[in-house]
């Protein structure tokens, strides 16, 4: 969501049952043609989980659900822009090849944590969160709702 000054954008970490990773180059802005994860911002009206889904379906064509918070990036920009992305840990449902969706990414394919940590295009941000999820063993879980009485529309917990 870019609402004024303050920026929200969720993306999504999915892997596949090879081990590789879901990534995309961006045709424009600072990571025109780097690998990044497929991101965007929030919609009005959509949780920044649903975000996360959404793109990842948009920009690849790849269905995935959310099963956990990787990270969140959060900066400002110019001393200006509050600038914030949740970054999600996500479920592949099914295997499929990626679609670059045209006009907003070169490219969108499956890649290997070494071919990635090897490409002197993959972003900064990328590079260190595959180091990451190398290192801690991240893995999905899940975690009950907390029940109707709260009158929540959309609710949910990640780790």
């Amino acid at each position: 969501m870019k609402r004024g000054k303050v920026w929200l954008a969720a993306a999504g970490v999915v892997i596949d049952s090879q081990g590789r990773w879901l990534v995309v180059k961006k045709s424009y802005g600072g990571l025109k043609g780097q690998w990044s994860l497929p991101a965007g911002f929030v919609d009005a009206g959509e949780t920044a989980d649903e975000a996360a889904v959404r793109e990842v379906k948009e920009e690849t064509g790849v269905d995935a659900a959310v099963c956990g918070v990787a990270g969140i990036r959060s900066g400002v920009i110019k001393q200006d822009v509050s600038d914030t992305m949740i970054i999600f840990h996500m479920t592949l449902l099914e295997e499929k090849e990626p679609e670059a969706h045209p006009g907003e990414l070169l490219d969108a394919r499956w890649v290997t944590a070494e071919e990635l940590e090897a490409d002197p295009d993959t972003s900064v941000l990328l590079r260190n969160i595959v180091k990451l999820f190398e290192t801690s063993g991240l893995a999905c879980q899940e975690i009950p709702d907390p029940g109707p009485q709260f009158g929540y529309t959309a609710y949910r917990f990640f780790i």
